[in-house]
């Protein structure tokens, strides 16, 4: 909201250093703001058209820029830029901002690239996991997997029959860990590496992802069948009824396949019998979807539909029973049109890791990181010893651990610097296996690190970047002190508002209208319903309830109270006291009813409460004024006339 502010003002404002050869615009007070700065933000306002450079127009622009400059600077005096909420507010920014500077683009189209041709195959896959979680043993975990894979590659076990024996994926177990075919961007990027790197009818060497340890088995590859769009009628087979449930479901599938046959519409038996709240409203319609979304026997009827229209033969799956009616099937599309929403994927999946990463090692080239592991041993070691539940550490008994841990730009880092910085992430407090805690908040104390350098270097040598963070910076401090000058003040100033409203009565009138109850409703057949009841005499409470309670329902949306005439598409003769109008028609196509309890014929004084929202805006604008006034008295603005000369043509 706050940038947006200061967008909506039509100013964006700039950080230039100036140096002593730079020309000078105008003053405001003792403050220069140079021809460079108020071209440069004078263009960027002005980007959606050819900028004018008359001298109307330039001048226009001088009045608003200067004025929107005093304001910043009386920010500045007030020390508004010092506040905890703002100073966490702008690094929350340049954080965000600086992410788009620190990334290296060519791994990540690199990346994308390989998403995208992966996505051209489709792989039939089983696969065996054991599990880790945090506090097991690894070790053990991987000599379980390992020991399945051996028994798999060198004795010929059957990876099936493995997989219900020992897969901990309890959902694919069952089905001898076969997950149907899947493609790019579905599962983990570790997992879908490691099947996309193994050929058909092989197993992949045991893999970690954050799951823990699997092995994974190509069944076949095939290419990409696309997207697929269905509609879907589902009856429900919850597991809690057994048989009985299923055999319930078939019975109710078989009355919509009855109904079918007659001719009925799919998408009214929806409506009917469909079980998926998700998918009703719309007809039963999903979203398209390809190869792994859903599971591999639905997947297999939906993409086996040939013509739009064709229904499926009822599948079921573990929700219930389904049919399937084909609206459309789509190719794979070309990558130039998928490419944003793909970079997009990407930027957010696991396989980002692997851009960051080698971005990551990149910088630290640049920077000269030199790393000593062997004295982040020596500091885990000195650490407290495990107990059942944590190990807490205080930071201040590390002071005299003063051993470089790695170098950066010239600068060394040392142990105590990093339990400081481990002390703030955890409070003293570190959770589950002690070694493995304190290097994973190393790996995040070395990228912390270099970020922090990157974003300062980032302000010094990058002027995009730079006036961005003035841009915003700016934007809150104007926000803040327009909130506690005008905005605020105006509504808790009780005793001046009640003064302005006297002064200004006379704007704060009730133009002839009257009091009642205006209903409304998309069509004009509730209304008339409505208007017929309430013509007989009816209590309009009772009418509403009367018509909820048919089988056609109603559907009116009321409010009451004080109306003007000019509100209502519809002349004032529509109006008449204690009687329901005719139903108009108004212009956003919806439909009013009014109910008239009194008439105000003419124009009537409205109450300071009555008028409130009107009153505080309009002093809001007069303090805002006033306010203006005081500052340019106080910054008095001095145009260069040399320098004009050379912006204007």
């Amino acid at each position: 909201m706050r940038l947006i502010f200061s967008m909506a003002i039509g100013v964006s404002t700039v950080f230039t250093a100036l140096s002593s050869q730079a020309q000078t615009l105008f003053t405001y007070g003792p403050n220069p703001v140079s021809k460079e700065e108020f071209l440069r933000v004078y263009q960027k306002n002005n980007s959606q058209k050819k900028p004018d450079f008359s001298a109307t127009s330039v001048n226009q622009y001088v009045d608003l820029y200067s004025l929107f400059k005093m304001k910043v600077k009386e920010a500045e005096v007030m020390q508004l830029d010092t506040n905890a909420a703002v100073k966490s507010e702008l690094n929350n920014y340049k954080g965000q901002l600086a992410r788009t500077y620190l990334s290296d683009k060519e791994v990540t189209k690199q990346l994308v690239n390989e998403a995208y041709n992966r996505m051209k195959e489709e792989l039939h896959v089983q696969h065996i996991l054991v599990a880790l979680r945090p506090n097991d043993d690894s070790a053990r975990a991987y000599q379980k997997i390992d020991s399945l894979y051996k028994a798999i590659v060198n004795n010929k076990a059957d990876f099936g029959q493995l997989a219900k024996a020992f897969s901990d994926d309890k959902y694919s177990a069952v089905k001898g860990g076969d997950l149907g075919y899947i493609t790019a961007l579905q599962v983990v990027y570790p997992f879908e590496s490691a099947a996309y790197k193994t050929a058909v009818g092989q197993v992949s060497k045991p893999f970690r992802t954050q799951f823990g340890f699997h092995i994974v088995k190509v069944i076949d590859r095939r290419p990409s069948k696309g997207q697929v769009q269905v509609e879907q009628i589902m009856i429900a087979a919850p597991k809690s009824k057994g048989e009985q449930g299923i055999t319930d479901a078939k019975a109710r599938m078989n009355e919509v396949l009855a109904a079918l046959k007659k001719g009925d519409k799919f998408e009214e038996l929806v409506k009917t019998y469909s079980d998926d709240k998700f998918s009703n409203e719309k007809g039963g319609l999903l979203d398209p979807f390809s190869v792994g979304k859903y599971s591999p026997e639905f997947e297999d009827a939906a993409f086996g539909l040939k013509k739009a229209g064709d229904i499926s033969q009822p599948i079921q799956t573990e929700y219930g029973i389904h049919i399937l009616k084909l609206v459309k099937k789509m190719p794979l599309q070309p990558l130039d049109s998928m490419l944003d929403n793909l970079t997009r994927k990407v930027e957010n999946d696991g396989r980002a890791v692997a851009a960051k990463e080698a971005y990551m090692e990149k910088v630290k080239k640049q920077y000269n990181f030199k790393d000593y592991p062997e004295n982040l041993d020596k500091l885990i070691a000195t650490m407290p010893a495990q107990d059942n539940k944590t190990n807490a550490f205080n930071a201040d008994s590390f002071k005299t651990q003063t051993a470089t841990l790695f170098e950066l730009a010239g600068k060394k880092y040392t142990q105590y610097d990093f339990v400081v910085y481990a002390s703030g992430i955890t409070r003293g407090t570190l959770m589950g296996n002690r070694a493995n805690t304190l290097r994973d908040l190393y790996k995040m104390y070395q990228t912390s690190t270099i970020n922090d350098l990157q974003q300062s270097d980032l302000e010094k040598n990058n002027a995009d970047f730079r006036n961005l963070v003035q841009e915003y910076r700016d934007g809150i401090l104007l926000f803040d002190l327009m909130d506690k000058n005008v905005w605020t003040k105006a509504s808790k100033d009780t005793v001046g508002l009640a003064s302005f409203y006297e002064n200004n009565k006379a704007k704060y009138q009730w133009q002839p209208g009257f009091e009642g109850t205006v209903y409304q409703a998309n069509g004009e057949v509730d209304l008339s319903r409505l208007k017929a009841l309430l013509d007989k005499g009816l209590d309009a409470s009772a009418a509403l309830d009367s018509l909820g309670k048919t089988t056609e329902g109603i559907q009116v949306s009321q409010q009451s109270g004080r109306y003007e005439f000019t509100r209502f598409p519809v002349g004032k003769e529509y109006f008449a006291a204690d009687k329901a109008s005719s139903v108009f028609r108004n212009d956003d196509g919806t439909y009013t009813m009014v109910f008239v309890n009194k008439l105000h014929p003419g124009s009537e004084q409205k109450t300071l409460d009555e008028a409130r929202g009107f009153v505080v805006a309009d002093y809001q604008d007069y303090l805002e004024k006033q306010w203006d006034a005081s500052l340019k008295a106080k910054y008095p603005v001095k145009v260069d006339d040399k320098t004009m000369k050379t912006v204007i043509k």
